[in-house]
C-alpha cells in the first residue's frame, strides 16, 4: 500500500495461509463461531426475489434466469450475509440491505458477535473468496460448489469490535471514493463511444464533403444524403447471406476457432473466450458457409446488429448467431460496409427486425431488407480510411480509460485485502470532517 498507510507495530504468524501474519493482538477462530446458518424456505410471493451479484445483494435483476422454484427459496433478512456457493459465480456475495429470498444454491449466514459492515468487506475480499472456493467439491474441473458445513470451518481473524467498525468505516469511505472515480471514468468512456458512433453515422449518411449537393430520400432514418449516392438494400450488394450451423458442436481445447456473436465487437475482435471445434466439424460446416477475408460478419442472435469485416489470417467457423455476408466487392468496400452496418441507420433497422422474447433473432431474410445510402466505390474507400483514422483516436482514449478503471479496481481489491487481514493499521484513521458519519461501538 506504499507509504500512505502504516503497518501494525507487531505481528505474529496466524498459521492460516490466506491470512498470513496477523497483528499480534488479533486471534483466529472458525467462521462458524461468528455465524448461524439460515435455512428457512419461503416463497417469493411472500419474500421478494433477490439477486446475489458481484456488487452485492440487490432486488432481482431483469435479466436474471427465472425458474419455477418460487415456492422453494431461502429466506434472507436485512444484515444477513449471502454468498453464491458455485465457483462460476465467484465474488457474488454481500450483506443484504433488504428482506427477501434467494436461490437454494446460495448460503445465508446470520452474523453473531461480528459487525455486519466488517463482514461485508472481509467475506467479499479477494483472499477470502479464493479460500471459500478452495473448499468446494464437484465433478467438473471448472465448476464446483462449497457447502455451508465446509464454509463454517474456514478460519477468520477475531478482532475487537471497535477495530472492526474502524476498518469498515475506512473501507466504506475509501471504496466509495474509488467507486466514484470509476463511475466518472465509465461515463467518459460512454461519451467517447457515443461520439465515435456519431462520427461513423454522419460519415456514412452525409459523406465528408460538407458542400456536396444533397437530396431528400423520403426515408425518416436517412433524411438527406449526397445527391449522387444510391439507395440500396443489403441484398443488392452481397452475393450470399448465410449463417452458421444450427446446432452446437463438441467443443475442444484446441482446433479450429468457432466464433459466436459475443466474439464480434464494432471496434475489435474479442476472441479470448472463443470456442474450438474439430477438423471434421470444421470441414462439415464449410459445406454450408466458409468465412473468408473480405466477408462481413453480422450478429443475428443475442446482441444483434454488430458488424465486423473479416481480416483474420486463419481459418475459422461461425455459429448460427452469426451471419456471413459475402460482399460483392465490385459494389461495396467490405470495411466501409461494416461501418455502414454499425451506423445508426442500419443498426436501428436491425433492432426493429430482431424478434423473440427470450432468444433474440435477426433473420437472414430480414437482414437482406436493411437499406442504406451507397456512395461510389472510390468515395467508399476514402470514407473507410478516414474513419479508420478517426476511430483509432477514440479507441486509444477508450483503451486508456479502461486501463485506468482496471488500475483503480486493482487498488480497491488490494486496499480491502490489506485492511481486513491487518496488513495496514487504520485504527487512527479519521474521515474528512464533512463526511464524518463514523459509527461508534455500542
Amino acid at each position: 500500500m506504499g507509504r500512505r498507510y502504516q503497518a501494525y507495530p507487531e505481528y505474529k504468524g496466524s498459521g492460516v495461509e490466506w491470512l498470513d501474519d496477523l497483528p499480534s493482538h488479533w486471534e483466529v477462530k472458525r467462521l462458524g463461531s461468528f455465524f448461524e446458518e439460515r435455512r428457512n424456505k419461503v416463497s417469493d410471493k411472500d419474500y421478494s426475489a433477490l439477486s446475489v451479484t458481484m456488487q452485492g445483494i440487490v432486488p432481482q435483476l431483469e435479466n436474471a434466469a427465472k425458474t419455477d422454484a418460487g415456492d422453494n427459496r431461502k429466506l434472507v433478512l436485512k444484515n444477513d450475509f449471502v454468498i453464491n456457493s458455485r465457483s462460476d459465480r465467484k465474488g457474488s456475495s454481500g450483506i443484504s440491505p433488504l428482506d427477501g429470498s434467494v436461490s437454494l444454491i446460495s448460503i445465508v449466514m446470520i452474523p453473531k458477535n461480528i459487525n455486519p459492515r466488517f463482514v461485508h468487506h472481509i467475506l467479499r475480499s479477494y483472499p477470502f473468496q479464493q479460500e471459500f472456493y478452495r473448499y468446494g467439491k464437484g465433478i467438473v474441473a471448472d465448476l464446483w460448489s462449497t457447502n455451508s458445513s465446509e464454509m463454517k470451518n474456514i478460519l477468520l481473524p477475531s478482532i475487537p469490535t471497535f477495530e472492526q467498525i474502524q476498518i469498515a468505516n475506512f473501507l466504506d469511505h475509501e471504496t466509495r471514493k474509488i467507486g466514484t472515480l470509476i463511475e466518472k471514468q465509465q461515463q467518459l468512456i460512454q461519451l467517447l463511444k457515443e461520439k465515435r458512433q456519431a462520427v461513423i453515422s454522419h460519415a456514412v449518411t452525409k459523406g465528408l464533403n460538407p458542400d456536396a449537393p444533397m437530396k431528400d430520400t423520403g426515408v425518416e432514418w436517412l433524411g438527406e444524403v449526397p445527391r449522387h449516392w444510391v439507395i440500396s438494400r443489403i441484398k443488392n450488394v452481397v452475393n450470399k447471406i448465410v449463417d452458421g450451423p444450427h446446432f452446437s458442436p463438441k467443443y475442444l481445447d484446441k482446433g479450429y476457432m468457432f466464433i459466436s456473436a459475443r466474439n464480434i465487437k464494432t471496434d475489435c475482435w474479442s476472441l479470448a473466450d472463443a470456442k474450438y471445434i474439430s477438423e471434421d466439424d470444421f470441414n462439415e460446416f464449410n459445406k454450408r458457409v466458409r468465412p473468408e477475408i473480405g466477408d462481413v460478419l453480422l450478429t443475428k442472435g443475442g446482441t444483434t446488429g454488430v458488424a465486423r469485416t473479416v481480416d483474420l489470417d486463419f481459418p475459422f467457423q461461425v455459429w448460427v448467431h452469426v451471419a456471413v455476408l459475402k460482399t460483392d466487392q465490385t459494389k461495396m468496400d467490405p470495411f466501409y460496409f461494416a461501418y455502414v452496418l454499425n451506423g445508426t441507420t442500419c443498426y436501428e433497422q436491425s433492432q426493429l427486425y430482431t424478434f423473440g422474447a427470450t432468444n433474440n433473432d435477426l433473420g437472414l431474410s430480414r437482414i437482406a431488407k436493411i437499406f442504406f445510402a451507397r456512395p461510389p466505390m472510390d468515395e467508399q474507400r476514402i470514407i473507410h480510411f478516414w474513419l479508420d483514422h478517426e476511430c483509432k483516436k477514440f479507441d486509444n482514449l477508450i483503451s486508456k480509460g479502461n486501463e485506468s478503471i482496471e488500475l483503480m479496481q486493482e487498488r480497491r481489491t488490494a486496499l480491502i485485502s490489506a485492511a481486513v487481514t491487518g496488513k495496514i493499521d487504520v485504527r487512527n484513521w479519521h474521515p474528512p470532517q464533512q463526511n464524518n458519519h463514523k459509527e461508534t461501538a455500542a
